[in-house]
């Protein structure tokens, strides 16, 4: 008999195919797709242009009606990565360049600046700082840079501006 575990990750694999099969022509993407091993189906999508509620829809009425529930019981949540949530694909920065964000690193260290490019090695981004003149009094403001690996980056979250 195959373990629970085994039958999770199979589920698993058909899941991806079937969100592959659905999305095909779209710019739709998955973000975490996980499967438990009692049958819970947890998806975040994401989309270049914004996902729509339809969009969602799509994608669970198509993994729905390629299930039998008489043979696999099993329970199916579609969502869409949030404002605040954390990047976890690389095509999530690729979106989202040219935008603030708040870098968390392994390290401990947190920066806030504009994503000005993304690949997939690295991000760079850069903020402004106000520090002191190297003569005389008061402050200048200097324009900071930095290039982060993404072996690097802890947690990665998009700001939002007003």
């Amino acid at each position: 008999m195959e373990s629970p575990l085994f039958i999770a990750l199979i589920l698993k694999q058909k899941v991806e195919d079937l969100i592959d099969e659905c999305t095909a022509g779209t710019d739709i993407f998955p973000v975490k797709i996980s499967v438990s091993v009692s049958n819970e189906i947890s998806l975040l999508l994401d989309s270049d242009s914004g996902l729509t509620l339809a969009d969602c829809k799509m994608v669970s009425r198509h993994i729905e009606s390629n299930f039998d529930r008489e043979e696999e019981d099993f329970s199916l949540t579609v969502a869409s990565s949030g404002l605040g949530e954390p990047l976890s694909v690389n095509r999530q920065y690729l979106k989202n360049v040219g935008k603030k964000v708040k870098v968390k690193l392994l390290e401990g260290e947190v920066l806030e600046g504009l994503m000005t490019s993304a690949d997939d090695q690295e991000i760079k981004i850069e903020w402004k700082s106000r520090e002191k003149k190297p003569i005389g009094k008061g402050k200048v403001t200097i324009v900071n840079k930095r290039t982060i690996a993404f072996s690097d980056i802890k947690e990665t979250i998009v700001l939002i501006t007003f």
